[in-house]
């Protein structure tokens, strides 16, 4: 097919490269991601006639001018305070009073925990970490088994991709194509949409985990009532008004009063950008709630500040780096070369584009994690989902549901291994199997569905 150039191989070549450094070479993904973005700049001066000076000031720049990246090391601060405030294990107090006195009630908090604490972190890693270090030991002294509840919480992990913001949303947003079409609202609120019913099939998966399992109610002499669990951890509520603030601002009824009333200054409305608000603002009530739980003086301080900056390292490289690199295809002309096969493809059926982008992105999570397979396919399968007619919020939704699988495809998801080392469980290929039938696989119908029209995004 004379279309395939110099686009679709470098792309190939990129992805070979992270593969190589990142899986065999156990290289870190931003370190990675670095390398891969040097060898685009070589192929590009070598075989594309790009002045490589040129290249890099255009693609660092691109790259720089971000609010993507920023925001991305905002949530990274933000999941850090939350952590040393211990916010997230006063949520959970509350809803093991609200569902503790179901069969297998702790599975439940770990499922529900991992969607809350995923629209904080955003991160699969991390989700299944902060959790799992929570429920985990309270789901095996309650009667799951140690496999049962890696599974769960692993399988779960993924709702930091599924429930927004995250890493796989923000990256998805820096590409041009996709945020000349989709602002951080819509996209927001399309991903909220599913992440309810994907949130829905898990708390199913529990249930019949517990039938199967022959799982009994927790005693209700160790539940805290539920009065006196608010009563107690009642202000960790207030690190929503992170989110309901921006959302009051930006959409409904409030929004449009508040888009009136700053419309005499141009472009303030649109300067109210929820991806920077929220983690901000997250943070904000955070550390308000959390007051005391922090360091008061300049030691604590001190150590508190050099914790939270040896996070963003790695992130923030690979944050950068994902949009040089993006930059880099694009004027390689990767998108048009794409554009040519997918329509191509499509004169023979729309339906071989969604099974293809399904199938492709479900094998690229294996070896990949979210983000670098958002990375390296992400606007790709966005345009091909375009190409087929569908609206810009549905490409987005299905794509960043379908790298969620990063958490329950082996062999090598973080997740599944951070599960497994909680749970203490010797040989995680025990769990592989269930982990692909109960949670990839559905998941993937359910993206079918979507991209079948059969369920409807919000926004579409």
């Amino acid at each position: 097919m004379s279309y395939i150039g110099l686009g679709i191989i470098s792309l190939l070549v990129y992805i070979v490269a992270i593969l190589i450094l990142n899986v065999w070479m156990k290289r870190k993904m931003g370190e990675a991601m670095m390398w891969a973005s040097i060898l685009l700049l070589i192929i590009g001066s070598l075989f594309g006639g790009k002045n490589m000076v040129t290249s890099v000031t255009d693609s660092f720049g691109y790259a720089a001018k971000q609010n993507v990246m920023y925001a991305g090391l905002a949530f990274v601060f933000m999941a850090y305070v939350m952590d040393q405030t211990g916010v997230i294990g006063r949520l959970v107090n509350i809803l093991n009073s609200c569902l503790g006195r179901f069969a297998g009630g702790s599975g439940y908090v770990a499922t529900v925990g991992c969607a809350l604490f995923g629209m904080v972190s955003g991160v699969a890693s991390a989700n299944t970490a902060a959790i799992g270090s929570v429920t985990i030991p309270w789901m095996i002294d309650t009667g799951w088994s140690k496999e049962r509840a890696a599974t769960i919480v692993a399988g779960n992990g993924g709702l930091g991709n599924v429930f927004p913001p995250s890493s796989v949303m923000l990256l998805l947003l820096g590409f041009d194509a996709v945020s000349k079409e989709l602002n951080g609202g819509e996209l927001y609120m399309g991903l909220m949409g599913l992440g309810a019913i994907v949130l829905a099939v898990r708390l199913f998966l529990v249930y019949y985990f517990a039938k199967k399992d022959g799982l009994k109610p927790v005693d209700p002499e160790s539940i805290e009532p539920l009065g006196k669990a608010l009563k107690e951890n009642c202000s960790a509520l207030l690190i929503f008004l992170g989110v309901i603030i921006p959302l009051l601002l930006t959409m409904g009824p409030t929004g449009a009063w508040v888009k009136h009333i700053v419309s005499p200054v141009k472009g303030a409305f649109k300067s109210i950008d929820l991806i920077i608000y929220i983690p901000v603002l997250i943070t904000f009530f955070a550390v308000i709630e959390g007051w005391k739980y922090l360091p008061h003086d300049f030691t604590g301080i001190q150590k508190l500040v050099r914790g939270c900056l040896s996070k963003f390292n790695d992130l923030g490289a690979l944050l950068f780096f994902a949009f040089v690199s993006s930059r880099l295809l694009d004027k390689l002309n990767l998108g048009k070369e794409f554009g040519e096969v997918f329509k191509a493809l499509s004169a023979y059926s729309p339906l071989i584009i969604i099974f293809s982008v399904c199938i492709i992105i479900t094998m690229m999570v294996g070896p990949f994690n979210a983000t670098a397979t958002t990375t390296a396919m992400g606007l790709v399968s966005y345009s091909a989902l375009r190409s087929i007619g569908l609206s810009p919020v549905t490409c987005a939704v299905a794509f960043i549901n379908l790298v969620s699988n990063q958490s329950c495809v082996p062999p090598n998801s973080a997740p599944i291994y951070i599960a497994c080392g909680i749970a203490d469980v010797q040989e995680p290929m025990k769990i592989f199997k269930d982990l692909v039938i109960y949670y990839a696989f559905p998941e993937v119908i359910i993206v079918l569905l979507v991209l079948l029209k059969i369920i409807p995004i919000v926004g579409a």
